[in-house]
């Protein structure tokens, strides 16, 4: 609605004037896709003006327009719907790209249901181009600080994002893992702006790229700011692959030299952590597909094979082979050391944290 007010009342203004008006570019923005149709022009004229210069053209539509569509900005929005349905169109989306599509298309589901989060779910989302651009912003204002400015980390993380597209596509498994696996979240939406075992994960990687460039100051300084406002502490030596589901994080300690595979779930208050004061290679190995209830501490140079499980509470420090079950404290296979009962799921997967644990028959 409030897209189409603008559009009628910069159609009743004359080509004349739109030319007059200071920092008003006549050509298309060099993001902006090619709209032959003349109708369409007018609206190209209105996207190509730059962010910085646009306080002429905002202070003439703030006396002109109805205030409640001051909230609204116009000009990414077309473009987002431009770019959803010109690449269905062509066959171009991926799976990569559809979750992005669908992130913006909750994000608008969710405005209209809520108007009052427009600004919000704007800056946040709708505003950009691309899942590296939303993801930059929104860490860079969960972390920043009255000494940190949320610029300068805006301009960090973008720069590793853009250069590094296979963290991008860690990013969106992740996403896709957490609205499969976790039954309270409904969206992606929900997870990107609110879940802080994914967002946490997210600078994690950012981190581990600038630890693997031999800027660790920068490294720690993440991992630190994480610490601080996230609650969970993550080494940026450590190693993390995709698809990675941490549920609710609160306390969650990863070591520098632990390692996670893929497909992980990992719930709060787990430790990955050393044995001592000892250096060198000292935290778990944590294969593909493991599950790992909470409150448990895996410690030392240990391997947990996969599609293993670990249930809550539990503390081991032997190797646990794959798709088997540990439990207690110390940790203890079930079905024993010499047959253990093996698991036929993955159950980072089905998160089933019960099933082969035998329960005795008394009540406490």
């Amino acid at each position: 609605m409030q897209t189409s007010v603008l559009y009628h009342h910069l159609h009743s203004l004359s080509p004349k004037f739109l030319r007059s008006i200071p920092h008003f570019c006549p050509k298309p923005h060099p993001q902006t896709p090619t709209i032959n149709s003349p109708k369409n022009q007018l609206t190209e004229l209105a996207f190509c003006v730059h962010n910085p210069r646009t306080q002429v053209l905002e202070n003439h539509f703030k006396f002109s327009i109805p205030k409640k569509t001051d909230q609204f900005s116009f000009i990414p929005i077309s473009k987002i719907h431009y770019e959803s349905i010109s690449k269905h169109k062509n066959g171009e989306e991926n799976d990569d790209d559809d979750v992005w599509m669908m992130m913006k298309d909750e994000a608008r589901s969710d405005v209209d249901q809520e108007p009052i989060l427009s600004d919000y779910y704007f800056t946040s989302i709708l505003s950009h181009h691309t899942m590296e651009s939303a993801l930059s912003n929104h860490l860079s204002i969960k972390l920043s600080s009255s000494s940190l400015p949320s610029g300068t980390l805006h301009d960090l993380f973008m720069g590793v994002l853009t250069e590094d597209q296979e963290i991008v596509k860690a990013v969106k498994a992740d996403l896709r893992a957490v609205k499969e696996r976790d039954p309270a979240c409904f969206s992606y939406v929900h997870c990107f702006l609110h879940f802080k075992g994914f967002l946490a994960c997210q600078a994690h990687r950012v981190a581990h790229k600038l630890w693997l460039q031999n800027r660790k100051i920068l490294a720690l300084l993440i991992q630190n700011r994480v610490s601080e406002v996230l609650a969970l502490d993550i080494h940026p030596g450590a190693k993390i692959g995709r698809g990675i589901l941490l549920d609710h994080a609160t306390g969650v300690v990863v070591g520098e030299t632990a390692v996670i595979g893929d497909n992980v779930s990992i719930l709060h208050n787990v430790t990955l952590g050393g044995t001592g004061k000892i250096g060198g290679d000292r935290h778990p190995k944590i294969g593909d597909g493991v599950l790992i209830g909470a409150g448990t501490c895996v410690l030392g140079n240990v391997t947990i094979g996969e599609g293993a499980k670990i249930g809550a509470g539990s503390v081991v420090l032997k190797d646990l082979p794959a798709r088997t079950t540990a439990v207690g404290n110390p940790a203890k296979l079930i079905g024993g050391k010499e047959n253990p009962v093996k698991l036929d799921k993955i159950p980072s997967h089905t998160m089933d944290h019960t099933s082969h644990i035998e329960f005795y028959d008394y009540v406490v």
